[in-house]
């Protein structure tokens, strides 16, 4: 419930956001290593940030750092890296998670186990890298507003403080606050000890996976946390395949949204770090294929869907019903 997050989130404070409390620009200059004739300085493995080689245990700070940054201004970050559109796009996701929104499960991308659940019978959501509770408000309207439905609960995770505090603040005001439809809890997507496999029904993940160090993890922690039948949904910036739309979409992220993220935010590096994180993201048959080699079922050939010629794409996975309990 959200008046446990106070607790969580002063505690995860320390561990995440105050690691990572200088801004990207003042972390930049420092991202190579020292040159070190220590032979006990063993070789850290790399990782990228952007388009920067970086050691993968310095990712996640880096990570935290652009968040915290843009955490006040969330929205905004938003608007100008989709021209609007992301609200549009987190709709149409929010109501693809809805069987009866088509005329069958396999149309929808879900199994008959999710289908049977949705709608009035309690259903478990992790919204991963959801800090601000943008997708879980949707998620919840939709369920009450659709269904009348009151018994799905959403519990929000993330591994920055600072967008988790955003998310509280946004639920203070809506209508579910001080009820246990929505929680907040500072969580890492690769490692999620304190969550039971065969525990959730739905998990999803809107504009996050990207910015993660090993992704297959994140995946694979999906794979174990959803129950037989239970779906994993995610929402990312995709690739555009049309060359012409393609040249003007890299022209406008590269030049465009960083001046425009210093204009309204005055932080062109995080902005600038966005832009080449969705550049380094696998492209949406590479991601697809990545969540069958983890064992998911994936609805159709292609395996996603993609919105505005592929400037983002919606990716489902079903694990298994026969998938060992």
């Amino acid at each position: 419930m959200l008046r446990n997050f106070n607790r969580i989130s002063k505690a995860g404070v320390s561990r995440v956001a105050g690691a990572a409390a200088s801004p990207i620009s003042r972390a930049s200059p420092s991202l190579s290593r020292p040159h070190s004739t220590d032979p006990s300085n063993k070789p850290q493995n790399q990782t990228h940030f952007g388009f920067q080689s970086v050691d993968e245990d310095r990712k996640e700070g880096l990570v935290g750092s652009v968040f915290s940054s843009v955490a006040p201004a969330y929205d905004i970050m938003n608007d100008v890296m989709s021209l609007g559109i992301h609200r549009l796009w987190k709709d149409d996701f929010v109501k693809s998670l809805n069987p009866r929104s088509t005329k069958t499960a396999a149309e929808a991308g879900v199994s008959e186990e999710y289908a049977r659940k949705f709608g009035g019978t309690g259903l478990t959501c992790i919204d991963m890298a959801g800090g601000t509770g943008d997708i879980a408000h949707r998620i919840l309207d939709h369920a009450k507003d659709v269904h009348a439905d009151r018994s799905v609960k959403v519990t929000v995770m993330d591994v920055n403080a600072d967008m988790l505090s955003e998310g509280e603040k946004r639920a203070r005001k809506s209508f579910y606050f001080n009820t246990d439809q929505i929680d907040f809890k500072l969580a890492n997507a690769e490692s999620l000890s304190d969550v039971e496999s065969n525990s959730v029904d739905l998990y999803t993940m809107a504009f996050g996976i990207r910015n993660c160090t090993h992704i297959d993890r994140v995946i694979a922690e999906a794979y174990r946390v959803l129950k037989p039948g239970g779906v994993f949904a995610v929402l990312e910036f995709g690739k555009v395949s049309q060359p012409l739309l393609a040249n003007a979409y890299s022209t406008y992220s590269f030049n465009v949204i960083p001046a425009m993220g210093h204009l309204v935010a005055g932080d062109r590096e995080s902005y600038q770090y966005l832009v080449e994180s969705i550049e380094r993201f696998p492209d949406q048959a590479t991601f697809a294929q990545m969540m069958r080699d983890a064992g998911f079922l994936v609805p159709n050939k292609r395996g996603y869907r993609d919105l505005t010629f592929g400037v983002a794409s919606i990716w489902k996975g079903v694990k298994p019903v026969t998938a060992a309990s």
